[in-house]
Parts: C-alpha cells; sequence; structure tokens
C-alpha cells in the first residue's frame, strides 16, 4: 500500500528533524574538540610574504577556505557563492581563500570570477600538507583536497585551529546542490563549469 501525501510529508518533516538534531549535534561535537596549536605559516600573496596571523586583521578569528586552485570547477563554484556572502562574513571574522596557485594566476583568475574576497598562494609551502589537506599521490583522493578551517589568535598572540571540514558535492557549504536535490531525479549527473551559455 502507497502512502498518501500527508504521511510523507509527516515522514518528510520528522527526518528534517532528525536531520536538525543531528547538525546541533554535530557543532556541540566539534566545539568539544581541543583547539590543536598552529605555527604562523608564511604564505604569499601579489604584494610578497603574509603571516597566518597577519590575514585575521583585528579580528580574533579566521575563517580560510583551502581552494584547490583555477583548474577545479567545484572550488570555483564554492568561491563564486563565498563571494556572494563574503561581506556578511566579513562582518564577523576575517575570511580567506587559500590555494596552491601562485599569486599572479590567483590574482588573473580572481579578477576574472570578479571575487573580492582576500586570497592567499600557499605554493612551495607545507601548509596543505600539515593542514591535512593534501595527500600522497598513492592515497586515496591523492592531491589537494577542498574544505575550511578555523583558527583562533589568542590574546597572547598564539595560533589555533578550533575546527575544521572538508567540502564535496552535498556538503553544507554549498547550496547549489541543496537546490537540486529538490528536483525530482535530483542533480542528474550535474557537474559545475567554469562558464555557462546564455
Amino acid at each position: 500500500m502507497s502512502k498518501s501525501r500527508s504521511e510523507l510529508e509527516t515522514e518528510i518533516a520528522r527526518a528534517q528533524e532528525e536531520l536538525n538534531e543531528a547538525r546541533r549535534r554535530l557543532v556541540k561535537l566539534r566545539r568539544r574538540l581541543p583547539p590543536e596549536p598552529v605555527r604562523d605559516y608564511v604564505l604569499k600573496n601579489a604584494s610578497g610574504p603574509v603571516r597566518l596571523s597577519e590575514m585575521f586583521g583585528d579580528r580574533d578569528d579566521l575563517i580560510l577556505v583551502h581552494n584547490m586552485g583555477e583548474g577545479c570547477s567545484n572550488c570555483t563554484m564554492w568561491a563564486d557563492g563565498f563571494n556572494g556572502v563574503g561581506h556578511h562574513l566579513q562582518s564577523r571574522v576575517a575570511f580567506v581563500v587559500v590555494s596552491p596557485d601562485s599569486p599572479s594566476v590567483q590574482g588573473d583568475f580572481a579578477r576574472k570570477r570578479g571575487w573580492r574576497f582576500p586570497m592567499y598562494s600557499a605554493e612551495g609551502t607545507t601548509f596543505f600538507r600539515d593542514m591535512g589537506f593534501q595527500w600522497d599521490e598513492e592515497e586515496f583522493l591523492s592531491g589537494y583536497q577542498p574544505g575550511v578551517s578555523v583558527f583562533r589568535k589568542r590574546d597572547d598572540g598564539t595560533l589555533v585551529r578550533v575546527a575544521k571540514d572538508f567540502f564535496g558535492p552535498g556538503d553544507l557549504y554549498c547550496g547549489v546542490w541543496h537546490l537540486f536535490d529538490l528536483l525530482p531525479d535530483g542533480p542528474a549527473g550535474w557537474d559545475p563549469l567554469f562558464e555557462y551559455s546564455s
């Protein structure tokens, strides 16, 4: 016997509440993780070397996106989305994007995309690997991985990482996938492109 629309809507509402409760539990668990000390890495931008501590500006907290660079259409889509909400984020915390691309490649790509957030290059550093966003070639999902690290600058100037997460299709950081999930056939194998025809 098939379920009625009303029964399915009730089941959907229950599943949504279970999902919301699981998310609240996840947030609480993440906040219980002990802070992880990190060194004051030196990355670079178009002006030259920049310390991780300088990226905070006058803020105590820094959200740093680990972006795989100009060759990744998924990372580009996430960055496009962050560009749209960057002013909201920056009203509360420092927000930057870091990729392994050189500063000149980053600058050209950011201009083409209209990105307004600060970008820094980890080119030639161990930053991605040390933060857990790069694996050796022979390992599963080898190479650079996209995600986010959240850092706090303590009163004594030391830096700690208080949270991290990985990005992937369907994650909580890109609404595109969730809107497609509302379609009868879901994303249906869709992948983001760098450009779309009008």
